[in-house]
């Protein structure tokens, strides 16, 4: 294992980052953290999709915003001819299994084509020292066995989402050994386990339905809880893609074209709830959807060995402490507390797990 790298704020000062898919969950806790740090931030992606949406309450100035779609090369390139980002950090996506099986060439077109748009947008840019790629566990060819996957792992995917994130992957390492590779920009991409955090109120997700439950006060409705995923903050992910990305442009690390990012195991949906219905408190209960769901993997996990090698990330929370993180952001969110207050002290806390 090489000596871990560690976040350095004064690489990040004044850094001019192009973060798309600012206005999504991740995203817009990225964008934040790289405000924090003093990047030159500019977000492009489409409005968010939901109402309450953590971007919004966060309250970001729309000077640093671009309000556009991947599926438009021309929108894409303007940005990125205005910005001439040194960093790129590709978070943008169709990003649910659901969805793409309602429309399937949605997804293709967003993850697959976007993501060529933006790589052919940055080719001119001579400012450019790295690209990470944000693509999903569920890009691997996964057989159902719970093995944890491997960044040499078979690429593949039977629904529409998790094939776009597959074809992602090949486009991007395509973009990266054709014409990036010569001219000595580290392209890369980073695979992340399932993320959960605060100010999730994505349609879909696990998280969503917890928390609406608890607020309205209705028993919560599970489709598949004997489901194993790769559970983690939201923080662990990003900061695992903050370094890839410093240590790509810095050239710490060479020749690494993917890592995986996740926690040590996996944990089955109902364990996740019966977890958060603890700590949340009350008399909340589930009970299971007994309509027929669309095919979703029965389980996944990650093998997260080179990110430890390579940079010396490894997980900084458990998955009770995850949860208490989650509860503690919507308990503070519900009494009123300002959000961007709650969610800064949380990255705050979470840089000094990651300077230890």
């Amino acid at each position: 294992m090489s000596e871990a790298i560690k976040l350095n704020p004064d690489f990040w000062v004044g850094k001019r980052v192009l973060l798309t898919g600012h206005t999504g969950f991740k995203g817009a806790w990225l964008n934040q953290w790289l405000r924090i740090l003093g990047a030159d931030v500019v977000g492009f992606s489409l409005p968010s999709a939901t109402e309450p949406n953590l971007h919004g309450l966060l309250g970001h100035d729309d000077a640093h915003s671009r309000i556009g779609d991947l599926r438009d090369p021309a929108t894409i390139t303007k940005v990125v001819r205005e910005h001439n980002p040194q960093l790129v950090l590709h978070l943008a996506a169709q990003a649910l299994v659901r969805r793409s099986y309602r429309d399937p060439l949605e997804s293709f077109a967003t993850n697959v084509m976007g993501t060529a748009n933006l790589l052919e947008a940055l080719r001119p840019c001579d400012a450019l020292e790295s690209v990470l790629v944000v693509t999903s566990d569920k890009a691997y060819e996964n057989d159902d066995r719970g093995i944890p996957f491997c960044e040499g792992d078979a690429l593949g995917g039977k629904d529409p989402y998790s094939a776009s994130k597959g074809c992602q992957e090949i486009v991007t390492h395509s973009f990266a050994r054709s014409y990036f590779g010569e001219k000595g920009v580290a392209v890369a991409t980073a695979r992340a386990g399932n993320v959960i955090g605060g100010g999730d109120w994505s349609e879909d997700r696990l998280m969503t339905d917890l928390i609406n439950g608890f607020y309205k006060a209705q028993d919560i409705v599970l489709r598949n809880p004997l489901a194993t995923r790769p559970w983690q903050h939201v923080l662990e992910p990003l900061g695992g893609y903050l370094l890839f990305a410093q240590a790509l442009a810095t050239k710490e690390i060479v020749n690494i074209p993917a890592l995986n990012f996740g926690p040590h195991g996996s944990d089955s949906v109902q364990s996740v709830v019966e977890k958060m219905l603890a700590l949340w408190g009350g008399d909340h209960k589930w009970h299971l959807d007994g309509a027929e769901q669309p095919k979703e993997a029965h389980a996944l996990a990650l093998d997260v060995t080179l990110a430890r090698e390579a940079l010396g990330w490894h997980p900084r929370l458990d998955l009770s402490e995850t949860l208490q993180w989650i509860v503690s952001w919507h308990k503070k969110h519900a009494m009123g507390e300002c959000v961007k207050q709650i969610t800064c002290s949380q990255i705050e806390n979470f840089q000094t797990l990651l300077a230890k």
